[in-house]
C-alpha cells in the first residue's frame, strides 16, 4: 500500500497530473476566447471561469513545492485573494494560479498549442463570416474619426481593430515560436500578411506598434548578438513598463485637468491635439464610465466594487480595475520577466513584453477576463517559475529551464 501510493504521488505522475490539469484550462480559456471575438452570445462565461480557475488550483496544489517556494505561492493566493474581496473581481486571482500551474510547462510546446488552437478559430470565425453564417464582412458606420463614415473589413470580428488584434497576435506568437530562425522569404510572407490586415482594418495604433514590432524582430534576426547585450534589456526596464506608467499618470492627470476646475494638470492646445489623434480615448476617461473612474483623483490603492467600466487606455484601466497597489505589482512583474529575459538571452521574449506594453498604452485589448487572450501568461508563467525557484530560493537542483 505504502509503495502504491510512493509510485502514485511520484514526481512524474504529479507532473502528468499537473500538465493535464492546465492543458484542460488552457483550451477552455482559448474556446472562451474565440467565442467572445465572434458573434456568438454566451453569457455564462463567469460559470466557466471558476473552472479554470479549479483546474489551475488542483495543479498548482499537485504539484511539487519547496518550503520556501509554498511560501510564494500562498501570498500570491493570499494577495490576489484581498484584491477580488476589495474590488469583486476576480482576474487577478485567476491570472495568479494560471501562472503558477504554468511553472513547469514545456513552454515552446504550450505556445505551439496556443498559436495553432488561436489560428485554426480564427480562420473559422472568418469563414463563418464570409459564407453568411455569422458575423460582417465588412462594417460601414462612423468611427469617429475625421473622415466621418468608412468601411472596414471586420470578418466576423465585429470590429476592424479586434480584427487586426488577433492578427496582432498572432504576429507576437509567431516571432517567439518561429522568429528566430525564419527565413527571409517566411519573414517577408508574415510582412505582406500585416500590410494586408492593416489597409483593410485601418486600425492606426494596431498597425503602428506592429510595424514597429516586424522591424524590430527582423533586426534582431539579422543580428543575433544583440540579444547577447545586457545593456538593450536594462535600458527596456526603464521604458516598459516605467515609461508606460508615466503616460497612464499624465493621460489620467490631464483627462482630469480638461474637465476639473482646479486641478494640478491643465489640458492645453496639445492636450486635446493628442486628444483628437487618439479618437477621443484620453478625454474618454472623463466622461465615458460612471463617476468619472478613470481620471487620477478617483485611483484607489485598491479598487473597489464598481470600478468596472471599460475605456481603451489598457495601463489607466490597470489602475481603474484594480488599485494603485495592484498595478505597481503588476509592472515589479513586468520587470522581473525583462531580467528572466536578459539572463536567458531572449530577445524575442523581451520584444514581445516591450510591444504589448506600448500597445496597451491606447488599447485594452490584454487587461481583461478573458485569459485564452493573454499568450504571454505563458511565456510569464514559465519564466517567473525559472526565476523564483531555480534563482531566488534555490531549493533543489539547480536546473535550466529550456525553451523546449
Amino acid at each position: 500500500m505504502t509503495e502504491t501510493l510512493r509510485t502514485l504521488f511520484s514526481d512524474d505522475n504529479r507532473k502528468r497530473a499537473a500538465d493535464f490539469l492546465f492543458y484542460a484550462a488552457l483550451t477552455i480559456e482559448l474556446l472562451l476566447m474565440l467565442v467572445e471575438k465572434s458573434e456568438i452570445s454566451f453569457t455564462l462565461e463567469s460559470y466557466v471561469f471558476r473552472v479554470t480557475f479549479l483546474l489551475t488550483l488542483l495543479a498548482v496544489l499537485i504539484m511539487k513545492h519547496g518550503k520556501n517556494e509554498r511560501i510564494l505561492v500562498f501570498f500570491a493566493i493570499v494577495f490576489t485573494f484581498f484584491c477580488y474581496e476589495i474590488s469583486g473581481k476576480n482576474d487577478l486571482m485567476r491570472v495568479a494560479l494560471f501562472l503558477l500551474a504554468a511553472r513547469d510547462i514545456d513552454l515552446k510546446k504550450a505556445m505551439k498549442y496556443a498559436f495553432y488552437f488561436s489560428l485554426v478559430g480564427f480562420i473559422l470565425i472568418a469563414l463563418l463570416s464570409v459564407t453568411g453564417i455569422l458575423g460582417d464582412v465588412a462594417v460601414t458606420t462612423d468611427y469617429g474619426r475625421e473622415v466621418g463614415e468608412e468601411t472596414r473589413y471586420v470578418f466576423g470580428f465585429g470590429h476592424p481593430n479586434t480584427l487586426l488584434g488577433c492578427v496582432y497576435a498572432m504576429v507576437l506568437m509567431w516571432i517567439w515560436i518561429y522568429g528566430r530562425k525564419a527565413s527571409a522569404l517566411v519573414y517577408g510572407t508574415i510582412i505582406v500578411i500585416s500590410i494586408v490586415f492593416s489597409a483593410i482594418t485601418r486600425s492606426r495604433t494596431g498597425v503602428a506598434v506592429l510595424a514597429l514590432t516586424l522591424v524590430f524582430a527582423v533586426i534582431i534576426r539579422l543580428f543575433p548578438k544583440l540579444s547577447e547585450i545586457r545593456a538593450l534589456y536594462i535600458v527596456e526596464m526603464l521604458i516598459t513598463p516605467v515609461f508606460c506608467v508615466i503616460t497612464a499618470v499624465l493621460a489620467a492627470g490631464y483627462a482630469e485637468g480638461a474637465y476639473v476646475k482646479g486641478s494640478f494638470f491643465k489640458a492645453g492646445d496639445l492636450f486635446w491635439t493628442i486628444d483628437h489623434g487618439l479618437n477621443n480615448r484620453i478625454s474618454n476617461l472623463y466622461y465615458g464610465v460612471e463617476g468619472h473612474g478613470g481620471i487620477l483623483s478617483n485611483w484607489k490603492l485598491f479598487a473597489g466594487h464598481g470600478a468596472d467600466g471599460y475605456f481603451d487606455l489598457g495601463w489607466v484601466r490597470l489602475f481603474y480595475w484594480y488599485g494603485i497597489i495592484p498595478t505597481a505589482f503588476i509592472a515589479s512583474v513586468v520587470i522581473s520577466l525583462l531580467y528572466v529575459c536578459m539572463l536567458k538571452k531572449d530577445a524575442q521574449a523581451a520584444l514581445i513584453i516591450l510591444s504589448l506594453s506600448i500597445y496597451t498604452i491606447v488599447e485594452a485589448t490584454f487587461v481583461t477576463r478573458y485569459l485564452g487572450r493573454d499568450f504571454f501568461l505563458l511565456i510569464a508563467g514559465s519564466y517567473l517559475g525559472y526565476l523564483t525557484r531555480d534563482l531566488l530560493l534555490r531549493e533543489g537542483e539547480n536546473k535550466e529551464i529550456t525553451d523546449g
